[in-house]
Parts: structure tokens; sequence; C-alpha cells
């Protein structure tokens, strides 16, 4: 544990512990999460290829859906590096600098994608319930603006965790019970007064997990009374197989945050901490690509036209 009857300082060098495991296992686990991190980045720049290469897919939703597959990469690289190097060794150690540009990329992309995943909810609620004005409601011009506006208000908001973050006094080498640098741990590893900073968990994590949550389970109660008014029971099929590929998601991605960092952290062990985490940042981004395409018949057809293309 860390002492904070240490001397602190200015540039502290983070111990990032990562997993207890036996040793003879690390190794298969390096190897395990390797793999799932080159899936994941392989399957999501499939989708964004695709998305981008088709256009019959050149539609709002499939623009979000280009922008999540974006993120995830950016997710996934983020964290990525430091779990595997504690697999390789045993000690890891993480300047200051460096843990908090990894948690300002992480709380930037959870914001931008909690965002996100409520503008597609949004999106599926307009294309279902207000067909004939969607298209002048989520024009290419709207669709850009609001993606911009997703990345950029994102990104402002990670910021007050960087400056919270630099205000805190730290030992000479903190330890940090995790396999990142996340918020919870470095508040933990920190030797003064983190009142305002958990307060700041508090509002930001209700602000964009159950505020967004809301708005999504709102919209999927009009979608799914407008689906049931549908005559044709393709029709029906159609938009409920549409909708359930991003209800997947939502439900994985939420449920997982809700419990991490909305539920109170105290009563919760550091290694049901670090499984949670687990979900958001390698699982989620893994099964993403994983649930629309094998849910979604014109990312498929999409697929096969790209193979084939390529082939010539």
């Amino acid at each position: 544990m860390t002492s904070c009857s240490e001397n602190t300082t200015d540039a502290p060098r983070f111990l990032v512990l990562g997993f207890q495991i036996h040793p003879e296992l690390k190794f298969f686990l390096f190897l395990l999460f390797l793999s799932i991190y080159l899936l994941t980045v392989v399957g999501n720049t499939l989708i964004l290829t695709t998305v981008a290469a088709n256009n019959t897919l050149h539609s709002p939703m499939y623009f979000f859906l280009g922008n999540l597959s974006s993120l995830e990469i950016c997710f996934t690289t983020n964290t990525a590096p430091t779990m595997l190097g504690g697999f390789l060794s045993s000690t890891i150690t993480v300047s200051l600098s460096g843990c908090v540009v990894q948690l300002h990329t992480l709380g930037w992309l959870t914001c931008t994608e909690c965002v996100l995943l409520t503008l597609m909810a949004y999106d599926r609620y307009l294309a279902i319930c207000y067909p004939l004005h969607y298209g002048s409601l989520m024009s290419e011009t709207v669709c850009l603006t609001l993606v911009l506006c997703i990345w950029s208000s994102g990104f402002l908001a990670a910021m007050i965790i960087s400056i919270l973050i630099y205000q805190l006094d730290f030992p000479h080498q903190p330890q940090i019970d995790h396999f990142i640098c996340d918020f919870v741990p470095l508040l933990k590893a920190a030797c003064s007064d983190v009142s305002l900073p958990e307060m700041f968990r508090l509002v930001a994590s209700f602000t964009v997990t159950l505020i967004p949550c809301f708005f999504i389970m709102t919209s999927y109660v009009c979608i799914i009374s407008t689906i049931l008014k549908i005559p044709l029971a393709t029709g029906r099929h159609k938009a409920f197989s549409t909708c359930s590929s991003h209800l997947l998601v939502v439900a994985m991605y939420f449920g997982t945050l809700i419990a991490l960092y909305v539920a109170p952290s105290t009563g919760n062990s550091l290694t049901l901490n670090k499984a949670l985490s687990l979900l958001y940042t390698v699982a989620t981004p893994l099964f993403n690509p994983i649930i629309y395409t094998l849910r979604n018949k014109e990312i498929r057809e999409g697929l096969r036209h790209t193979f084939r293309s390529s082939s010539r």
C-alpha cells in the first residue's frame, strides 16, 4: 500500500500493480489480451472501412456506427499498452504526466461514447417514429455538427479530471492497484484532500451515465410502441433487429459504468473493480463489431462487397 507519510513530490512515478496472479499465467494472459486487442482493432477497422467504402451505408445510423468504431479503436489502444506491459514486467512505472494523459483520454472517450450511444438511440427514435421528417432532422450537416460537438465536449469535460489530478499531492512512488491509471485508484493513492475530485466523480458519473441511460430507455419505449403498430411482420422484425443490436451494447456498457462509478466505490473490492473495468475497456470494444456484424444485414452485405472488391 502507498504510504502518505512519505515526502510528497511534484513528479511522482506511479507503480501500476496490475493483476496479482501466478507468474506462470502472465505470459498466457499476455497472449490472450494481445489477441483480444488485435481482434478489436481489426474488427472495428473493418466496420469503419466498410461504412466508408459502401455508398449504401452512407446514412446517419452508419455514420454514427463508424464514429463508434473509431472511438473503440482509440479506447482500447489507450489502455492496452499499460495492461499488456503489466503481464511482461513485475513493475510498471508511469510518470504523473503519462498517468494523467491516459486518464484524460479514458475520460474523454468514455464521456463521448455515452453521449454517442444516446445519439444513436435518438437517431433510431426519429427514423422509426418520424420517418417522413427523418431526412431533414438528420441531415448530413446536422449529423456532422452533432458528432463534432460530442467529441469536443467530451474532451473539455475530461480536462477537468486532468486539472484536479494535477492539484493533488502524491508520495514519491504511489501504488495504483489497477491495470490502468483510472480515476478512483488515483484518488486512493493521493495524500491530499480528495473531496472535490470525489464530488466531481459523482456529478460526472451521474451526468454521463444515468441521464443518457434515462434518455435511451425513454427513446426505446417510444420506439417499441411504434414498432408494435407496424402491420407487416417483416417490418417489425427489421426494426427490432436494428434496435436490439444497439440495446445489447447499451446494456453492457452502461451497466458496467454504473456499477463501477455510480455505485458506492467503498462497497466494491479491488478485484471486482478490475473485473468491471475489464468489461468496458476490453470486452465492450471487442463485442461491438461482433454484435453489429452478426445482427445487421446491411453491414454483413457491406463486408461481403468490401472483400469482393479487395480480392479483384
